[in-house]
């Protein structure tokens, strides 16, 4: 299903039986703006109109139409519109195995693949991405399936390469590891940043110039954002919205809801619904869809 909001902002994030490993999305955002957050999987979205921006290791980057922005698993980034209109997309978000695969068959590669540029101008690319969509929308896996890796395995040619070796960890990171863990074990009830603190040994000035160092925010925000992926898990689950917001710590429903769609881009129950209606085979998708278009137009 597709959300419809305001000012002609639309958003659909669904998954494809023929692309396992491989989430899908596509959105037009004119007031959206996305906190800093981080995805599990790799990022790439084909800009068709207007202009993106995002905050990305320091900087300000921003795409056009033609133009793909691109992010590695597990950076920190943000998202909003560069032009009063907004801008249009259509995104891949293949898991770092399906990524992987295809980089040690195309080039070589033995390990994690990354990519090295966050924004890199390639219309043939984006079409590309668009013909991905639209394959896995018609249930046609052979060509979603051949398209998807024609796809990566261009970028990874073109603005591609190993993963970037981490420096030997030090006390910092070890600090802010450990702070991790606690998090993860207490999420739904985390302790204050001076409690925290005090449970490393440290200070809580310390611990935040530790934290930030090492996952590329504070503690509170790299909670939300966790909070928000474990969300996900639960949805993917069948666990109700509301039933999910408390597990992970939000206070409510309508505070996941806030959060998620800052994150994902959608609603937490339009994510689920979407889930579940791709779980069904395609030929099955594609004739309800069919159906209504053809019994319901204005539906």
């Amino acid at each position: 299903m597709t959300s419809s909001e305001p000012g002609q902002e639309t958003a659909r994030h669904w998954l494809a039986p023929e692309l396992p490993g491989v989430d899908l999305l596509r959105a037009r955002y004119v007031r959206r703006t996305f906190i800093r957050h981080t995805h599990r999987t790799f990022v790439i979205a084909g800009i068709t109109q207007g202009v993106e921006a995002f905050h990305h290791r320091g900087t300000v980057e921003r795409a056009g139409a033609g133009g793909l922005v691109m992010i590695n698993p597990d950076v920190p980034h943000t998202g909003h519109a560069a032009v009063p209109e907004g801008w249009a997309y259509g995104a891949l978000y293949p898991s770092p195995e399906v990524v992987d695969a295809i980089a040690a068959e195309v080039v070589g590669l033995r390990g994690a693949a990354w990519f090295t540029d966050p924004v890199v101008h390639d219309p043939k690319a984006v079409r590309l991405v668009g013909r991905v969509l639209r394959a896995t929308e018609e249930g046609n896996a052979l060509a979603a399936d051949s398209l998807l890796r024609l796809t990566v395995a261009r970028l990874l040619l073109t603005a591609g390469g190993a993963r970037p070796r981490r420096v030997r960890r030090q006390a910092g990171a070890r600090l802010a590891q450990r702070a991790r863990e606690c998090l993860l074990e207490r999420m739904a009830r985390p302790p204050t940043l001076e409690r925290l603190a005090a449970g490393l040994d440290t200070s809580p000035f310390a611990l935040l110039r530790a934290f930030r160092e090492r996952y590329g925010m504070p503690p509170h925000a790299w909670l939300t954002d966790a909070r928000v992926h474990r969300a996900r898990e639960l949805l993917d689950s069948g666990v109700r919205p509301a039933d999910a917001a408390l597990a992970v710590g939000f206070t409510d429903q309508s505070h996941l809801h806030r959060h998620f769609r800052r994150t994902v881009g959608v609603p937490p129950g339009a994510y689920q619904r979407e889930r579940r209606a791709t779980a069904l085979p395609p030929d099955v998708v594609q004739g309800a869809r069919t159906y209504k278009k053809q019994n319901h137009p204005g539906a």
